[in-house]
């Protein structure tokens, strides 16, 4: 009897709490085991694009595609740093990721392409309650865009940016360099987190997440 009140119990807690999990090391600084690989039309090896150097991840650029957690998070803050290892390219951090796919996922990007850190990107169908069509146009675009609010708030190539992804039942708030840069609200509230491949080399070091 004492066993079947206390699995009660255990079922409850799981029940009420949902998604929500301890503090998780997303990366551990020496590889990639607890994570997922996608390159575009499988053209190379994924240990071609996706390995770790001296504690930072480096992500090549080239093939498309993108890395992801192996699990879903809710409720959380996500604080990592990104450079560019030479020119100034492309790249993004997505999050509420609902379904892995080649080369996009089905969810939402954290813009890091150059001059437009801080846009929130939707990806393969995935929506956000701000998301607006531009007057004029009646057709949904691929790649639905809502706008940094501020100025860049990005350091130059070489230098280490800042990012912080704080998401709470589904709102989502984005910082760069601690200046927040977008809001946003999504029907979604878990999913996967992803660094992408696009354009050239890109480095990403101090990933943390934090449960809310």
């Amino acid at each position: 009897m004492q066993k079947t009140i206390l699995s009660a119990i255990l079922l409850s807690i799981l029940f009420i709490t949902g998604c929500t999990k301890p503090t998780a090391n997303i990366f551990n600084g020496k590889d990639l085991s607890n994570w997922n690989f996608v390159v575009e039309n499988d053209a190379v090896p994924a240990d071609q694009v996706y390995t770790v150097q001296e504690g930072m991840i480096i992500v090549k650029g080239e093939p498309l595609g993108y890395m992801h957690t192996q699990q879903k998070y809710c409720d959380f803050t996500l604080e990592l740093e990104y450079r560019w290892a030479g020119e100034e390219s492309n790249s993004g951090v997505f999050f509420l990721i609902e379904e892995p796919s080649n080369p996009f996922p089905k969810g939402i990007e954290c813009q890091l392409k150059a001059g437009k850190a801080g846009d929130l990107v939707l990806l393969a169908g995935a929506d956000l309650k701000e998301y607006i069509l531009p007057e004029g146009v009646t057709e949904r675009p691929r790649f639905p865009v809502i706008e940094k609010k501020e100025l860049s708030s990005e350091k130059p190539a070489g230098e280490w940016n800042k990012v912080k992804i704080r998401v709470k039942e589904g709102v989502a708030d984005i910082y760069i360099n601690d200046v927040l840069q977008n809001s946003a609200t999504s029907e979604v509230k878990e999913g996967y987190i992803g660094l992408q491949s696009e354009g050239k080399e890109i480095h990403f070091r101090n990933l943390m997440l934090e449960k809310l």
